[in-house]
């Protein structure tokens, strides 16, 4: 494993074999820390050449005793309240301050990874967890650049008055979408109803709920294996 600077963003960079595979990018989840997704380098069966590349968000947030990281603020006391209370916590309209910011640097990111590996956008998968997958899914609405496939591992739906406009534009797009069916962070039927926009819009789209909680199971490691092999022919 490598580190690499791309842009304002630092980025963890794994190379599995040789060959023409994906150039995968995934975005870790609000409060984790940089490393947090690496480890699915080695549980997924990547096709010979596939490159990882997993950034850093940019903010660091005051845990002390680990690196726990952001890319945008959350309201934390909203969050806990609502857990506590047992609220459902509806963000599907909301446009958080940072996003946007968030956004550019991403898109920075991706411009020197292609500059730098000579990487055409049909090579290109992008995803992440939680907010990195609410992440990935606002840089692949707001710009046109080519993906190959887009990986939302629990995000939920945000802005939705300006994301659903778009999804047309990424129709036929290769999209693995899974969500644990007791998420208490971010509920069920959001993600039902980011699912239903993209299939109206004609993505490609599998999704995949589970019976769990926050998190990333074994089906969904298997199902994103699955994905990255259907790029790699593509």
């Amino acid at each position: 494993m490598q580190t690499e600077q791309f842009g304002r963003l630092t980025a963890r960079v794994i190379e599995r074999g040789k060959g023409d595979g994906p150039v995968v990018v995934l975005l870790h989840g609000f409060g984790a820390p940089a490393e947090d997704l690496v480890p699915l380098a080695d549980e997924i069966e990547a096709p010979p050449g596939t490159l990882f590349i997993f950034p850093g968000a940019p903010l660091e947030l005051p845990m002390g005793y680990f690196d726990a990281r952001a890319w945008w603020m959350i309201d934390m006391e909203r969050l806990q309240r609502a857990m506590m209370l047992g609220e459902v916590r509806d963000l599907s309209r909301d446009v958080p301050e940072g996003l946007a910011e968030a956004r550019v640097m991403v898109d920075e990111l991706l411009d020197q990874v292609q500059a730098r590996y000579q990487v055409k956008g049909e090579r290109l998968v992008l995803g992440g967890f939680s907010q990195g997958a609410m992440l990935a899914t606002d840089v692949a609405l707001r710009g046109d650049r080519a993906l190959a496939g887009l990986v939302l591992m629990s995000g939920t739906l945000l802005a939705e008055d300006q994301w659903a406009p778009r999804m047309a534009r990424r129709a036929g797009l290769k999209i693995l979408q899974s969500h644990g069916t007791m998420d208490p962070i971010l509920p069920f039927f959001l993600a039902e109803r980011l699912r239903d926009l993209w299939l109206a819009a004609g993505a490609d789209l599998k999704f995949l709920p589970f019976p769990g909680g926050h998190q990333i199971p074994r089906e969904v490691i298997e199902q994103l294996s699955a994905l990255l092999a259907r790029c790699a022919k593509s």
